[in-house]
């Protein structure tokens, strides 16, 4: 019970538990690397990932990429390992995750995330909601629920320090951009900021439900769409933007959590397969800062969809509109929204009765009020340069930008320096010059 009590207080803090079960890929990759004969497989797929990254491998190339995909199905930890999203060492876990998935680009069904306990997810959507509408002393009725979200933000002093971060993030101009903004910027700080800031706060400020158009404009507002999604020209082709996805580790990681934890089912009565739109919810947040970032159509509903559309999709069109049909047509993601602007339950429906407690920073950090104007309305300012220069300095947070604007050739150096560090005892060999003995890993001879 003590050991519960634990876990139950470090969610309820932010500090997402998750159940215990499979290794971290991290770990399950070091063991690995102890192998002898796993290590050489292993440097085989990673070879063969950096080069796929750069450009398509030939079919003998390829045939040996994937048997030696199939002889390292023999170690099981890099099989069922799973990561921490938002981990300090979460894009190094996803790189080994995905490694030894060498040829699995359409396996979305299976999310590389740890999964949360779906009977405590579903306590924290009760205690979290109605600690925060405990918290403020301001009316709920008739009010603009978007507006009392970002006052609420602004209480507290970690929500609202990430959110006037990612603000100033994604309107201050890039040098030479002919106005725009540094959408890598502008992702890295969104990021940071749905995975550091309660979802208490973050949820409210995403999901904050509108009965006008002026609530609704706040709401679409709120990730700073013309920086963080939005192009200029036209809309992108809903393939590309998945397929520029699938091949940065990030965001393929995000959109497959998305597409399990959101995955609708006619048989259950939130419409979720996994019972908890808590979870499909925080799955959703984890694809902002991707370059598949999603969000509101229109400042007068609550259906949601990509920034992209099927036009030129040729004999793939019906594929394209799955994509969109992800978001506008889920049944799960769309009653997980409308469910956020739903009362409380009562004490009677079979649910834990918790007395409601505002989070205890809330009154602590009373003081530090973030008071932030309209993204529409933000000026180039001294301050605006402050925060732009912590941004900068801060090194607590990992830069992953959009596959669309990295280089390939630089993408490549990161994984040779990983795999260097593997090579220091096994010397990475170049592809059909391995004798097949490599290939037939098993465990020590």
């Amino acid at each position: 019970m003590i050991l519960f009590g634990i876990l139950l207080n470090l969610i309820y803090h932010g500090s997402l538990s998750v159940s215990a079960g499979p290794l971290d890929c991290v770990e399950a990759e070091r063991g690995c690397l102890l192998e002898q004969a796993c290590m050489g497989v292993y440097g085989v797929l990673e070879y063969c990932v950096a080069e796929e990254a750069v450009s398509p491998l030939g079919s003998d190339a390829r045939r040996e990429c994937l048997e030696a995909q199939s002889a390292l199905q023999k170690h099981r930890p890099l099989q069922t390992c799973k990561c921490q999203r938002g981990s300090r060492r979460e894009e190094h876990c996803l790189r080994a995750y995905w490694t030894v998935r060498f040829a699995a680009y359409d396996e979305y069904e299976v999310s590389p995330y740890e999964d949360l306990e779906v009977e405590l997810v579903r306590n924290m959507e009760l205690s979290r909601m109605a600690s925060i509408m405990a918290a403020s002393s301001l009316p709920l009725d008739g009010q603009n629920q978007c507006l009392k979200a970002a006052q609420d933000c602004g209480l507290y002093e970690k929500c609202g320090s990430l959110r006037s971060e990612y603000v100033v993030a994604c309107t201050k101009r890039a040098p030479g951009s002919d106005g725009g903004c540094n959408r890598q910027k502008c992702h890295r700080a969104l990021r940071r900021f749905l995975e550091r800031v309660p979802e208490e706060y973050s949820l409210a400020l995403l999901f904050c439900p509108c009965s006008d158009a002026l609530c609704g404009e706040r709401r679409r507002k709120t990730i700073v769409p013309s920086c963080s999604y939005e192009e200029r020209d036209s809309k992108p082709n809903c393939l590309s933007l998945q397929g520029y996805c699938i091949r940065d580790e990030l965001c393929r990681s995000r959109l497959a959590d998305f597409q399990h934890n959101c995955q609708p089912s006619s048989q259950s009565p939130s419409g979720c397969m996994r019972e908890s739109g808590a979870v499909c919810l925080k799955a959703y947040a984890g694809l902002i800062g991707t370059i598949m970032t999603p969000n509101y159509v229109s400042n007068s509903s609550t259906e949601v969809s990509q920034w992209c559309s099927c036009e030129g999709s040729g004999n793939q069109w019906q594929d394209c509109r799955n994509i969109l049909h992800m978001f506008s047509s889920n049944t799960c993601l769309l009653n997980a929204i409308s469910s956020m602007g739903a009362s409380p339950p009562r004490p009677g429906e079979n649910i834990p009765q918790t007395p409601p407690q505002p989070t205890p920073r809330l009154y602590q950090d009373k003081v530090h009020v973030y008071v932030l104007p309209d993204v529409n309305d933000m000026e180039d300012s001294e301050e605006a340069e402050e925060e732009e220069e912590e941004e900068e300095n801060s090194q607590e947070f990992s830069i992953i930008p959009p596959y669309s604007e990295k280089d390939a050739s630089v993408e490549s150096g990161t994984r040779g320096s990983h795999r260097a560090a593997a090579s220091q005892t096994a010397p990475m060999v170049p592809l059909l010059l391995l004798p097949a003995c490599t290939l037939g890993w098993g465990g020590r001879g």
